[in-house]
Protein backbone atom coordinates (compact mmCIF):
# COMPACT_ATOMS: atom_id res chain seq x y z
CA UNK A 1 0.00 0.00 0.00
CA UNK A 2 1.29 3.45 -0.91
CA UNK A 3 1.78 5.90 1.95
CA UNK A 4 -0.50 8.92 1.73
CA UNK A 5 -0.02 12.20 3.53
CA UNK A 6 -2.53 14.86 4.48
CA UNK A 7 -2.21 18.40 5.73
CA UNK A 8 -4.76 18.95 8.48
CA UNK A 9 -5.37 22.13 10.46
CA UNK A 10 -4.27 21.68 14.08
CA UNK A 11 -7.67 22.37 15.64
CA UNK A 12 -9.10 19.45 13.63
CA UNK A 13 -6.67 16.89 15.11
CA UNK A 14 -7.43 14.64 18.07
CA UNK A 15 -5.84 15.77 21.32
CA UNK A 16 -3.41 12.80 21.44
CA UNK A 17 -1.94 13.77 18.06
CA UNK A 18 -1.46 17.41 19.08
CA UNK A 19 0.14 16.37 22.36
CA UNK A 20 2.45 13.94 20.52
CA UNK A 21 3.70 16.84 18.40
CA UNK A 22 4.16 18.96 21.54
CA UNK A 23 6.25 16.19 23.13
CA UNK A 24 8.42 15.84 20.02
CA UNK A 25 9.00 19.61 19.93
CA UNK A 26 9.88 19.72 23.65
CA UNK A 27 12.44 16.96 23.14
CA UNK A 28 13.88 18.61 20.02
CA UNK A 29 14.26 21.99 21.77
CA UNK A 30 15.75 20.42 24.90
CA UNK A 31 12.87 21.55 27.13
CA UNK A 32 12.57 17.97 28.37
CA UNK A 33 15.33 15.39 28.64
CA UNK A 34 13.27 12.20 28.53
CA UNK A 35 10.08 11.03 26.85
CA UNK A 36 8.67 10.30 30.30
CA UNK A 37 9.28 13.89 31.44
CA UNK A 38 7.79 15.43 28.27
CA UNK A 39 4.70 13.21 28.17
CA UNK A 40 4.04 13.85 31.83
CA UNK A 41 4.27 17.62 31.31
CA UNK A 42 1.76 17.67 28.43
CA UNK A 43 -0.55 15.05 29.94
CA UNK A 44 -0.08 12.24 27.41
CA UNK A 45 0.57 8.58 28.11
CA UNK A 46 3.89 7.21 26.90
CA UNK A 47 2.08 4.44 25.03
CA UNK A 48 0.08 7.01 23.04
CA UNK A 49 3.28 8.92 22.27
CA UNK A 50 5.04 5.79 20.99
CA UNK A 51 1.95 4.84 18.98
CA UNK A 52 1.89 8.14 17.05
CA UNK A 53 5.47 9.50 17.14
CA UNK A 54 6.67 7.94 13.87
CA UNK A 55 3.63 9.04 11.88
CA UNK A 56 3.03 12.61 13.01
CA UNK A 57 5.11 15.55 11.82
CA UNK A 58 4.67 19.28 11.61
CA UNK A 59 4.71 20.75 8.13
CA UNK A 60 8.06 22.34 8.97
CA UNK A 61 9.56 18.93 9.80
CA UNK A 62 8.43 17.49 6.47
CA UNK A 63 9.92 20.43 4.60
CA UNK A 64 13.43 19.75 5.90
CA UNK A 65 16.43 20.17 3.67
CA UNK A 66 14.93 23.04 1.84
CA UNK A 67 16.37 26.33 0.79
CA UNK A 68 14.46 29.51 1.50
CA UNK A 69 15.14 32.82 -0.21
CA UNK A 70 14.36 35.93 1.85
CA UNK A 71 14.30 39.47 0.47
CA UNK A 72 14.77 42.40 2.85
CA UNK A 73 14.93 46.18 2.64
CA UNK A 74 17.42 47.37 5.25
CA UNK A 75 18.44 50.81 6.45
CA UNK A 76 21.89 51.74 5.20
CA UNK A 77 23.51 51.71 8.64
CA UNK A 78 26.47 49.86 10.02
CA UNK A 79 25.58 46.55 11.68
CA UNK A 80 21.99 46.07 10.45
CA UNK A 81 22.82 43.22 8.05
CA UNK A 82 25.23 41.71 10.56
CA UNK A 83 22.52 41.54 13.21
CA UNK A 84 20.04 39.98 10.77
CA UNK A 85 22.63 37.34 9.88
CA UNK A 86 23.10 36.78 13.61
CA UNK A 87 19.37 36.04 13.95
CA UNK A 88 19.68 33.44 11.20
CA UNK A 89 22.76 31.90 12.82
CA UNK A 90 21.11 31.83 16.26
CA UNK A 91 18.22 29.92 14.67
CA UNK A 92 20.78 27.45 13.28
CA UNK A 93 19.99 28.41 9.71
CA UNK A 94 22.85 28.14 7.23
CA UNK A 95 23.29 31.18 4.97
CA UNK A 96 24.22 29.97 1.50
CA UNK A 97 24.22 33.21 -0.49
CA UNK A 98 23.98 36.94 0.17
CA UNK A 99 23.26 39.54 -2.48
CA UNK A 100 23.15 43.20 -1.49
CA UNK A 101 22.27 46.06 -3.82
CA UNK A 102 23.95 49.44 -3.68
CA UNK A 103 22.01 51.55 -1.16
CA UNK A 104 19.61 54.06 -2.70
CA UNK A 105 17.86 56.73 -0.65
CA UNK A 106 19.15 55.16 2.57
CA UNK A 107 17.87 51.63 1.86
CA UNK A 108 19.62 48.54 0.55
CA UNK A 109 17.87 45.46 -0.76
CA UNK A 110 19.43 42.26 0.55
CA UNK A 111 18.50 38.78 -0.65
CA UNK A 112 19.74 35.78 1.31
CA UNK A 113 19.33 32.07 0.68
CA UNK A 114 19.13 29.99 3.84
CA UNK A 115 19.29 26.22 4.24
CA UNK A 116 16.71 25.40 6.90
CA UNK A 117 17.13 21.69 7.66
CA UNK A 118 18.72 22.22 11.09
CA UNK A 119 16.84 25.33 12.16
CA UNK A 120 15.78 25.38 15.79
CA UNK A 121 12.68 27.51 15.10
CA UNK A 122 10.04 27.65 12.43
CA UNK A 123 10.70 29.82 9.39
CA UNK A 124 7.74 32.05 10.28
CA UNK A 125 9.28 32.73 13.71
CA UNK A 126 12.59 33.70 12.08
CA UNK A 127 10.86 36.01 9.59
CA UNK A 128 8.92 37.65 12.43
CA UNK A 129 12.14 38.16 14.43
CA UNK A 130 13.81 39.76 11.41
CA UNK A 131 10.78 42.05 10.85
CA UNK A 132 10.97 43.28 14.45
CA UNK A 133 14.67 44.10 14.20
CA UNK A 134 15.69 47.78 14.20
CA UNK A 135 16.70 48.90 10.71
CA UNK A 136 14.62 46.32 8.86
CA UNK A 137 11.96 47.96 6.71
CA UNK A 138 10.51 45.04 4.76
CA UNK A 139 10.91 41.25 4.78
CA UNK A 140 9.37 38.66 2.51
CA UNK A 141 10.00 35.03 1.62
CA UNK A 142 10.35 35.04 -2.15
CA UNK A 143 11.19 31.40 -2.73
CA UNK A 144 11.20 27.96 -1.15
CA UNK A 145 12.45 24.71 -2.56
Amino acid sequence: MTERYFIVREDMLPEAIVKTIQVKEMLRRGEAVTVHEATERVGLSRSAFYKYKDGVYTQNQLAREQIVTISMDLDHRSGVLSKVLGLVANSEGNVLTIHQSIPLQGLANVVISVETSLMSRDLSELVDAIKRHDGVRKVSVIGQG
